[in-house]
């Protein structure tokens, strides 16, 4: 599997700071969130954004940021997708426009399902019918600069920032280097750059992180490093809009507790692997949705088919999103 159709977000349920941002809601009455992007660069910003197939698509899905500016866009209910930050943009005496980095290969500032390459990524999966959403911040494709995703406003023990504050292009290994002249401009993954099995993850077996997946997560640890790295680098929100900065302060911490976040993780990877989906009560504490004819087993922590073990399980419940109707919550059991 190539690295830039690899969909890392999706293999626990199939995935910044500025400005405090509006939650809104559609004409059908679903709840539905807002980004705000944030060039915090001293250089100028192109970002990307690129909807997964069956996923509404957003305009604009290109568009350019000075150093300082900022932009908000809507974010429909159930929209999947990822944005980059494209960098040494511009147009050829034919009117092509591209960039050094990030380059979705439309010939325009606009983007479509072409996923960018050599690129920091904020990846997101809104999951409407439970309400909760899915982010992270991926280098499995590369990188380019740094980039944190922040939520406001939202729920949930797993709802923290996250990113890459690092800038890894003058400490990116020579192989993996992409320049411009003397400079540095982006750092190749491994599977870009050689593109055997051992690094491009095309099973589960071939999928061990190597020391070049090791490089970049020592750096950002709270970053995608490798596909299958889930457990300590997905994190989740109910109802929350998000702010999305390039270049984000490197004094800039994630929030909670490091050892409260990886449990709540191996929690929520054990659910949605046997069918589930994480969630959080109105105690912010982390529960398993189990589908109707599963229950959850506390001490498994995920979803089975067979005859409850003795022992309580929760009655299906049902708890409101806001701006949205009523969310059947069956056979629900805390996790953590």
């Amino acid at each position: 599997m190539n690295s830039s159709s690899h969909l890392p977000l999706f293999s626990i349920l199939l995935v910044v700071l500025g400005l405090t941002v509006s939650q809104s809601t559609n004409v059908s009455g679903a709840y539905s969130s807002t980004f705000t992007i944030v060039n915090n660069c001293n250089y100028t910003v192109w970002p990307a954004v690129v909807s997964y197939p069956q996923s509404t698509q957003i305009s604009p899905s290109g568009f350019i940021l000075q150093p300082g500016e900022s932009t908000s866009i809507s974010v429909p209910p159930s929209w999947s997708g990822r944005i980059s930050g494209r960098t040494h943009c511009g147009t050829d005496s034919s009117g092509n426009f591209s960039c050094l980095t990030g380059d979705c290969g439309t010939s325009r500032p606009e983007c479509s399902g072409n996923s960018s390459i050599q690129a920091t990524l904020a990846e997101f999966y809104f999951n409407s019918s439970v309400g909760s959403d899915f982010y992270d911040v991926s280098l499995v494709d590369g990188f380019n600069l740094p980039l944190m995703i922040s939520p406001h406003g939202g729920t949930g023990d797993d709802c923290n920032s996250t990113g890459c504050v690092a800038d890894l292009n003058g400490d990116c290994p020579s192989e993996l280097k992409v320049v411009n002249g003397s400079e540095t401009v982006a750092c190749k993954s491994a599977c870009t750059a050689f593109g055997p099995p051992q690094y491009c993850c095309d099973t589960t077996n071939t999928c061990k992180p190597t020391s070049y997946e090791q490089f970049f997560k020592s750096r950002c640890p709270n970053a995608y490093s490798y596909p299958q790295d889930d457990a300590n680098s997905t994190f989740s929100c109910f109802a929350a809009d998000y702010d999305i900065t390039f270049c984000p302060s490197p004094s800039t911490r994630t929030n909670g507790s490091a050892a409260k976040r990886v449990e709540n993780k191996t929690g929520c990877h054990k659910c949605n692997a046997s069918g589930g989906t994480c969630g959080s009560d109105s105690n912010n504490r982390t529960i398993c949705h189990c589908p109707s004819g599963f229950y959850n087993s506390p001490e498994l922590k995920q979803c089975l088919g067979l005859a409850p073990l003795p022992g309580p399980v929760l009655a299906p419940t049902y708890s409101p999103r806001p701006g949205g109707s009523n969310l059947k919550l069956t056979y629900s059991i805390l996790i953590g």
